[in-house]
């Protein structure tokens, strides 16, 4: 009597997990990263396949039946509301069932999936909400002319469904665990700045200083300027501006004069900000690769060590 026909080798074969895509990795150095999922998922079956036991891959949970937010499996979140900040720049807030929260320490970033043209692609973006906000989570999201999760994004409309894993990140803050946190921010680089900045200025009992730096073009692209100008009220908060394509402060506000600095921020500047900090810093830098490089050698050279700054 011949095999089952369940119990194949072609049919074993049409279960053996698919390779990811290089496109299917958001290169953030996430663990477990989808390639780590795809050696997980693949071990499976070979036990399965070895054992001729199909129970075995019962272990890999279903898409299909979220429960609670995980790096494995991707969740489905509706958008409940959508904002266009710039001519490329989206303000997202996405819904959470009831008043649950989505319990990401101020920082840590999630993925998100998205399918452009039969092409699974993944992206990381970090949460802007509070910490502890009940009921949603908001994410910034810059859009790229030749970006393939742009084009996701570019045709998202209130109520439709997007998918994220996670959390990850390994910078964990604690109120007080430094004296002065210098933020160095470049564009969407702001975004895990807010909720770690949030953090501090909801919690009395939180003295640390935060000097927070905002990198941006133009006036006009900067983002989130009523919680910037709010938290700049707080006596342990101080923030700059350093626009690129700026050059007269007659056209800036009158508030922003004396705080925005026209050009790059280099290594004299830099120096000067770590001068200015009044007590010894943690620098955090986010922004986009060559801007995070550029960065750590600037501190490095400023007199702070490796171990006194976070690279998001």
């Amino acid at each position: 009597m011949g095999e089952k026909e369940e119990d194949t080798e072609e049919a074993w074969l049409q279960l053996r997990p698919v390779e990811p895509l290089p496109s299917q990795c958001c290169g953030s150095g996430c663990s477990p990263c989808v390639f780590d999922l795809y050696h997980q998922d693949l071990a499976r079956w070979e036990a399965a396949r070895a054992s001729n036991d199909r129970s075995l891959l019962s272990g890999k949970q279903s898409q299909s039946c979220p429960s609670k937010l995980s790096p494995e499996t991707f969740l489905a979140f509706c958008i409940s509301a959508l904002d266009k900040l710039t001519k490329d720049t989206y303000h997202v807030r996405f819904a959470l069932p009831g008043n649950s929260q989505l319990s990401l320490h101020p920082g840590q970033h999630l993925i998100l999936r998205g399918i452009v043209d039969d092409l699974e692609i993944q992206r990381a973006y970090t949460p802007i909400s509070p910490a502890n906000a009940k009921g949603y989570f908001e994410v910034l999201i810059k859009c790229y002319q030749t970006g393939l999760m742009s084009r996701c994004v570019k045709s998202w409309r209130v109520g439709d469904t997007a998918f994220w894993r996670g959390p990850f990140g390994n910078f964990f803050y604690k109120p007080n665990q430094y004296g002065e946190l210098l933020m160095l921010a470049a564009g969407t680089g702001l975004a895990p700045m807010v909720p770690i900045l949030q953090s501090i200025t909801d919690n009395a009992d939180d003295e640390t200083f935060v000097t927070l730096v905002c990198c941006f073009k133009t006036f006009e692209s900067i983002y989130l300027k009523t919680f910037l100008q709010e938290q700049a009220r707080f006596w342990n908060v101080r923030t700059f501006f350093i626009l690129s394509q700026e050059k007269s402060p007659e056209q800036l506000p009158w508030s922003y004069r004396e705080k925005t600095h026209f050009g790059h921020l280099d290594q004299d500047l830099i120096e000067e900000l770590v001068s200015r900090c009044r007590r010894k810093p943690f620098a955090l830098v986010c922004g986009s690769p060559k801007f995070t490089e550029d960065m750590a050698k600037c501190l490095l050279c400023a007199g702070l060590t490796k171990d006194s700054y976070f690279l998001f």
